[in-house]
This record gives C-alpha cells, structure tokens and sequence, in this order.
C-alpha cells in the first residue's frame, strides 16, 4: 500500500468514535447532527432571494459557447469559475470522505475550498484526520476555519487565539482563515456560545497576523459591518446572506429532538432571519474588498446573478453535500452544473469572460428594492 493509501485508511478508520472506542464528544456529535438534518429536514430559508435578481437578455450574445472564459481570480490564486466550495464540515463521521470527495473535485476544476469548523479537531485531535483530505489533492486555494465566538472567552472558558489559528492552518496547509459569525446559530443553540464582546478586537488581531476572511452562515453582513471589517484589515468577505440553509433551523430540530420544547420555539421563530444574500453583496462589494456570495446558491445563474451583482466568487454548500457523501464522481457531476448553468447565463448576457459578465445589467424585484432602499437612505 502507497503513503498516500495508508494515510486516507487510517483518516477513514475509527469513524464513529474517538480514541479507544469512546463515544465521540458532545462537538463530534452536533457536527455530524448537523449533516443529518441538513439533508433529511426542511431547514432552509422560505425565500429563495436569487429569483428576485434578474440579469438582462442579450438577443445577440456575439460570442461563442464554446469560447467562454469562467477562469478568474481570487485572493491572488488563478481559479476556474467564480465558484467556492464553502466551508461545509469536519470532526465527525463522514467528514473525511466529504471533504476528500470535495477536494478531489475542487482539485481537478481549479476551485477554492473552506472546510468546516476546525474547533472538534483543535479541542479532540484525533479528529484532525476529517479535515487532512485537502492535503492530498492539489486545490488551488484552500481556506481554514475557526469561530468568532471561540475569540472570546464563553463561560469561563480559555479564548482561542494565535496559536490555534495557525494549528487550523497546518492542519490542512491552508492559504488563508476564515473566521465564521455565527450567532444567529449560537442563540438558537441550546449549548451556544452567546458572548460577542470583544469579537471585532479578536480579529483585527488575528487579520494583524495571518489572511483573514470574515465569513457569515446565514445571517447576512450589513455595509456598516463590512466596514468595521475592512478597518480591521480582513483580507475579504464571505456575506452568508439569508437565502439557504437556517441554522437556527437546523438547531430548532436538534432541540425538538432533544425535547427542549421553548428552545426549539425560539430557532423556528429566527428561521428567516437575516440580510438576504443578494442585499448583503451588493451592500458589501462597495467597501472594496473580494467578497464571496455565500447563501442560498442553487444554480450556475446564482453564480452569474452573483457576479453581477458584485461578488468575486460565489460560494455554494447545500448543493454539493448530498453529492459529497456519496462519492467523487457525483460532486465533479454536480460541480460540472453549476459551471455549465454559469456559462450558459454568460452566453445569454453576451459575456466571454468573468470581467464583462461584472458590467452586465440587473433588475431587482420590489421586495428586494425595499431593502436596496435601506441602504440608499443610509448613503444619503
């Protein structure tokens, strides 16, 4: 057996439990809960914002199919399409083969890749081997993954700080952090992490020592907040927007299923909580730093409508998991449609390449407007 073979077997081994045949921790187990409901439950947002974002038809595209450049850039790494693979998972059972699956696709299509929060490993190291795929394929660009809320100290317990991120990093020889915000998720959590003091310190620290993007999961990031960002001197912005999956949601099931009747009440009512997507890209792209439109990403006209509306790249998550749990073949697939509906919208708008796809017109609907008519008041 080849290294390479004897490593991924003994990442694969001893899935279910941690070391000598414990059952997995607390963190081990609402990870792989999370996938679980994510894929069984309806958990996403009601509204699908992107059909609310219309690109103009050109009549005459003037450009060939077949000729069509979706190559671009990101974060100074030459990528494929305007498309990343977002931080999804890690530290549980099937984490290691969905992010060897996804790497090996993004690998082989030149896109970036996050994994998901890389805390179960750097508190349980025994889990590292669900994240260590990345290491294996050549993915153009790779992003770690850490908490703002593990920043600052959470009922009496130690901040991480430096030492940690630069573990995340090592741990899968990443080009970059992403530090996700995610208290929506924790208020909706029965065992959360609800203190935010401090948080925007924390990472202006950190962004003082390694690439830091600042990503949402599903709330949304406002321009005043992508500001605060910029001054803390973030690398980029992931927005996150409403659109996708709820993990207030996604907690309400956990909790139902642990009986935590008024805890589960309360992630219901924030379900459709949050800036939509296409609102917190366009309220973000004005601050002048990448951002990556994360959010209730569906289709390769997603990523077009993405584009156009300023992002750099759009992220997309819940459309490759199922196709990630079952194989490589079935994420290149489900990969290889998304970029083929993005050059299909490039054609359709008379786009031969990434650049003038970003000077093509939109429309917005009313509903959309009347958030767009927020951030024009504010300007004013």
């Amino acid at each position: 057996m080849s290294p390479r073979a004897k490593a991924a077997a003994a990442r694969r081994g001893g899935r279910a439990r941690g070391r000598g045949g414990d059952d997995p921790p607390e963190i081990i187990r609402r990870k792989s809960d999370h996938v679980g409901i994510c894929l069984r439950d309806d958990v996403q947002h009601s509204t699908d914002w992107w059909d609310d974002v219309q690109l103009v038809h050109c009549a005459m595209p003037e450009v060939d199919l077949a000729a069509i450049d979706t190559t671009t850039s990101l974060f100074g790494h030459d990528i494929g399409a305007p498309l990343v693979i977002a931080s999804m998972t890690g530290g549980h059972e099937h984490g290691a083969d969905i992010n060897d699956h996804l790497a090996a696709a993004a690998a082989e299509l030149r896109l970036p890749m996050g994994v998901g929060s890389q805390r179960p490993a750097l508190e349980h190291p025994s889990y590292a081997r669900t994240y260590v795929a990345l290491k294996e394929h050549d993915v153009p660009l790779v992003i770690a993954n850490i908490g703002a809320p593990q920043l600052v100290r959470q009922r009496g317990g130690a901040a991480m700080g430096p030492r940690e991120v630069r573990a995340a990093m090592e741990m899968i020889d990443a080009d970059m952090v992403a530090v996700h915000l995610n208290f929506l998720q924790e208020v909706a959590q029965p065992e959360g992490d609800t203190n935010a003091e401090g948080v925007l310190e924390a990472i202006a620290l950190l962004a003082s020592e390694f690439p830091v993007i600042v990503k949402e999961t599903g709330g949304g990031i406002s321009q005043e907040i992508a500001l605060l960002l910029k001054a803390a001197g973030v690398r980029g912005i992931d927005v996150g927007g409403a659109g996708g999956t709820s993990f207030a949601a996604v907690e309400a099931v956990r909790s139902q299923e642990r009986g935590l009747a008024d805890r589960a009440r309360l992630g219901w009512a924030f379900k459709d909580w949050g800036i939509p997507t296409p609102v917190s890209t366009l309220e973000a792209s004005v601050v002048g730093l990448p951002i990556i439109a994360t959010g209730g990403v569906r289709s390769g006209l997603d990523i077009a409508r993405a584009v156009v509306l300023g992002a750099s790249a759009a992220g997309v998550a819940r459309r490759v998991l199922g196709p990630s749990l079952k194989g490589r073949r079935e994420t290149r697939e489900a990969l290889d449609e998304l970029i083929a509906g993005l050059r299909a919208a490039m054609f359709l708008t008379g786009s031969r390449d990434v650049g003038a796809l970003r000077e093509r017109d939109f429309v917005l609907s009313d509903r959309l407007m009347a958030w767009v008519g927020r951030l024009v008041q504010e300007g004013d």
